[in-house]
């Protein structure tokens, strides 16, 4: 049980991590764009 639930926790992680390389960059170009925008 405790196997199967290891698994299932690090799938979970996996997924977050993936999730989480594409988002930070894609959100810091965001955030620079609308920066930019305001400072004008």
């Amino acid at each position: 049980m405790a196997v199967h639930d290891m698994d299932k926790a690090r799938s979970t992680y996996e997924g977050f991590m993936g999730m989480l390389k594409w988002a930070v960059p894609i959100l810091a170009i965001l955030t620079l764009f609308i920066i930019m925008l305001i400072a004008e």
